[in-house]
């Protein structure tokens, strides 16, 4: 069904708000996935904190002129029926959801995204983003080394105050 000028209008208001607020936003083809697929997509992007939407080109092109960071965007890529998934809080969410959902789903393919700084990249940079681990996962791996000589100096200390004890024991006994 076509849509009115008016609802044009709204969904490039819409579109140009998701764009200039999301640190990344992701784009795929998803020809030839079925709608109960994409309901399932777009419940697990929606617990990653992703938005996905189906969106003309054309308006998202328009939308991507309104946002000042983003007027120098290349838009070649932007040809068929895409899926634009946006995340406010993480630059990687949008990509591994796809990616993870492509995995069953071969028919969701990267184009590419479009960042924040207003940059276009490419689809294979954006399977690169997607097998990076998650910010929880990145913080508690910087955690567990700030802490490693921590805990072998603590081990280390317990291990001679156990064998000092043992030979005090030791000497104590004879």
């Amino acid at each position: 069904m076509a849509l009115s000028k008016d609802k044009k209008h709204e969904v490039v208001k819409e579109v140009t708000e998701a764009l200039s607020t999301s640190k990344m936003t992701v784009v795929a083809t998803y020809q030839g996935t079925t709608v109960k697929a994409l309901q399932q997509l777009r419940r697990d992007a929606r617990a990653g904190g992703t938005t996905l939407r189906v969106v003309k080109n054309r308006l998202v092109v328009k939308a991507l002129h309104d946002v000042d960071t983003l007027k120098s965007v290349d838009t070649s890529a932007l040809n068929g029926q895409l899926l634009y998934a946006f995340n406010m809080e993480d630059e990687v969410a949008p990509a591994q959801v796809l990616a993870t959902f492509a995995k069953l789903n071969p028919s969701i393919e990267f184009v590419g995204a479009i960042t924040a700084q207003g940059t276009f990249i490419s689809a294979e940079e954006v399977k690169a983003l997607a097998t990076l681990p998650s910010k929880e996962n990145l913080i508690a791996q910087v955690i567990a080394t700030l802490g490693s000589p921590l805990n072998d100096v603590t081990n280390g200390l317990s291990g001679n105050l156990h064998a000092l004890l043992d030979g005090i024991e030791a000497k104590a006994s004879n």
